[in-house]
């Protein structure tokens, strides 16, 4: 059943939230992610899984976690804290929402400064290429509280389910939840904010 239809008949959407871990900045350190999956806002399971810093490996991890797990086929979509991992390991959204065959969202908790994030990239390794996989995500689209760049479905659609993925405050609990559950496997406790 698409997204439009669990909404409009109130069903259970199935999502999988992922967020990266807090790391030490180093070049190609190993950064650890988190995959939480919900059923609306009440937690399901979890997939654990690394990146390396500033790599190319992003993608191809949330896809290695997923396909042929238990979870993939229960899925309805897709939730990313942001287009990247590790600094900027940088999550090819469109490939990652055809290899899966879900919609896949990067949500973010506010309009990113673009000419930032590019002056940055430039100071990595192919910063072209970097910035070809970022521009791929596509247009940022605004229905506050939500910022975000979506694969596979329409951005009125995705308002509204990060609407009903949306316990309290600004943030899909899977999201919320992978980032408190990486912050407490690395650091010991989790942090303030989620």
């Amino acid at each position: 059943m698409n997204l439009a239809s669990l909404l409009r008949l109130n069903r259970a959407i199935r999502v999988i939230g992922f967020d990266d871990a807090p790391f030490q900045r180093r070049r190609g350190s190993r950064v650890a992610i988190s995959g939480i999956v919900c059923a609306n806002t009440r937690f399901e399971g979890m997939v654990w899984g690394y990146v390396r810093q500033d790599g190319w490996n992003a993608t191809d991890t949330i896809c290695q976690l997923l396909i042929g797990s238990k979870f993939l086929p229960q899925l309805h979509i897709l939730l990313l804290d942001g287009i990247a991992f590790g600094g900027f390991n940088i999550i090819d959204l469109p490939l990652l929402s055809q290899r899966l065959a879900l919609p896949c969202v990067s949500v973010m908790r506010h309009l990113p400064n673009l000419n930032a994030m590019e002056t940055a990239l430039r100071r990595l390794p192919q910063p072209e290429k970097r910035l070809k996989i970022l521009q791929r995500a596509g247009t940022i689209h605004a229905f506050p509280p939500f910022y975000f760049q979506v694969c596979g479905e329409t951005p009125e659609v995705i308002a509204g389910v990060l609407q009903r993925l949306t316990d309290c405050g600004n943030v899909p609990e899977a999201l919320r939840l992978a980032h408190l559950i990486g912050a407490a496997v690395i650091q010991g406790e989790s942090g303030r904010s989620a």
